[in-house]
Parts: structure tokens; C-alpha cells; sequence
């Protein structure tokens, strides 16, 4: 398995085309306004909202992989180079949990729909963002530690630029919508017209939330040129041999019985995933 490279550009692709396939069909189906509408509004209604899950698990499961790659990458450099072991070891095992709250919350967002749950639905979008961006401030400062051995120093500065833009339209998306739901009067917040009240804080939240959304893709895509170098061995098998019990007078009697093992069982040793 040599081509991880390929894991960050199947990430950022399969969320790029869900977001926007999912935005067209929602218009399509006339199930929002062709104005820019949330994400999760988009993918509210079926068929698109049952498109939309799958795609969005399967870029789950997919960014999981390149956040535990990232994590083993940076651990096997800790044990070649010890200034870096001090540095980075407690970031790098605390982005690796953080990475994993977002990718959860990203498929809390895509599974509970803000029309069913609305409550597990924005505890999914705070997990998914919030974290997301902590993982996204922890990696760039990491990317700088790295230096000289992975990676550059303009790669450093555009995570870190990357950062600085999800933080700050992060905060918008929070601070926008909220303002926008208090001063809502119309029925159906998935069909937002200028008539209903909050219609430009509205729009400054959703476009907001797109800019994070392709920030978080961006970001992502970053660790393509990176991952060229990795490597993952597959999993070592193991059958272990179980020992059979016989009468111990059957043994001693029948030294050689087809029964009686020659050599003691192996020692079970645990299956290990080596980069």
C-alpha cells in the first residue's frame, strides 16, 4: 500500500462533489431557494438527504485513515529524531483524538437531520467545526516542529493561513446564524426569502459555513505531497495452534502418537500495522 498520497485527494473530491451535487439536486427538487442555502439545509429532504448520509459516512471513514496516517507518520519521525520527540508527541496524540471528535461530528451532521433532531443535529456541526479546527491549529503548529525533515516551510504557513480563515468563519457561522434564527418570521428556514427577516445575517452564515466547509477540503489536501514517501505494511496474520488435550497416559505410552505435539504451541503475539 504505497499510493497513500491518493487518500487526501479522494477526501477532498468525494466532499467537494457531495456538497455540490447535493446543492443542485435541493434545487432541483425545489426543496430550497436557489439563493446560497446551509449545507445541511441542502441535504434535509430525500432522495438527496439519503445520498448525502452515505457519501458523507464513506468520506468519514476515509478522512479517519488519513488523520490515523498523519498520527503514525509523525510518530515513527518522533522515534528517528529525538528533538522531535518532546516537541510533538502529546500534540500529536491529542490531534489524533480531536481529528476523530470531527470526523464524528461530521457524520453526526449528515445522518441527524436539522428537521428531525435539531439538537444532536448542532452538537454534530459544533463537533465538526469546532474540533475540526483545533485538529487544523494543532497540525500547523506541528508542521512547524517538522521542519526540516517533512514537508516545508510554505506548507507550513498555508495550514497555518488555513487555520486563521476556519477560525475566523467559524465564529462568523455561529455568530450570524444565531442572530439570523432570533430575527427569522417566516415558516420554513430551508425556503430563507428577504421578506422574513435576518435575510443578510442568513446569507453571511451560510456563506460562511461554505468557506469553512472548503477551507476544511483544502486543508486536507495539503498532506497529498506528504504521504508520497509513506508506505503501510498490511496487517500480519497469525494462526495460532491451540494445544489438544489428551489422557496423560495416552502420551507418555505413545510418544509417537499423531496426537501428541512435538514441538510447545507458538506464543500468541499480537497483529501489528507497520508504516
Amino acid at each position: 500500500m504505497s499510493k497513500l498520497y491518493l487518500l487526501p485527494i479522494a477526501v477532498y473530491l468525494l466532499f467537494q462533489v457531495t456538497f455540490l451535487g447535493t446543492y443542485i439536486a435541493a434545487i432541483v427538487q425545489g426543496h430550497v431557494v436557489p439563493t446560497i442555502p446551509y449545507i445541511s439545509d441542502a441535504a434535509t429532504y430525500s432522495p438527496e438527504s439519503c445520498v448525502f448520509g452515505q457519501l458523507i459516512n464513506m468520506g468519514c471513514v476515509l478522512l479517519g485513515i488519513v488523520i490515523y496516517i498523519r498520527f503514525r507518520q509523525i510518530c515513527v519521525l518522533c522515534d528517528y529524531h529525538a528533538d522531535l520527540r518532546d516537541s510533538t508527541a502529546k500534540l500529536n496524540g491529542r490531534a489524533l483524538w480531536i481529528g476523530f471528535g470531527s470526523c464524528l461530528g461530521i457524520s453526526i451532521v449528515a445522518n441527524f437531520q436539522e428537521t428531525n433532531i435539531h439538537v444532536i443535529h448542532l452538537v454534530g456541526a459544533f463537533l465538526c467545526f469546532g474540533l475540526g479546527t483545533v485538529y487544523f491549529w494543532i497540525q500547523a503548529v506541528i508542521s512547524y516542529y517538522l521542519q526540516p525533515y517533512v514537508g516545508s516551510m510554505f506548507k507550513a504557513h498555508v495550514r497555518l493561513f488555513l487555520s486563521v480563515v476556519c477560525t475566523i468563519f467559524f465564529i462568523m457561522v455561529a455568530v450570524t446564524g444565531i442572530i439570523s434564527h432570533i430575527l427569522f418570521r417566516g415558516e420554513d428556514p430551508r425556503k430563507w426569502y428577504p421578506s422574513d427577516g435576518g435575510w443578510k445575517y442568513h446569507v453571511a452564515s451560510s456563506i460562511s459555513e461554505w468557506i469553512v466547509a472548503t477551507t476544511f477540503c483544502f486543508y486536507i489536501l495539503t498532506f497529498t505531497d506528504e504521504f508520497r514517501s509513506l508506505s503501510v505494511d498490511h496487517p500480519t496474520i497469525r494462526i495460532l495452534e491451540y494445544e489438544i488435550l489428551v489422557d496423560a497416559d495416552l502420551v507418555r505410552n505413545s510418544d509417537s502418537s499423531p496426537l501428541a505435539p512435538s514441538t510447545p504451541p507458538p506464543t500468541p503475539q499480537n497483529s501489528v500495522i507497520l508504516l
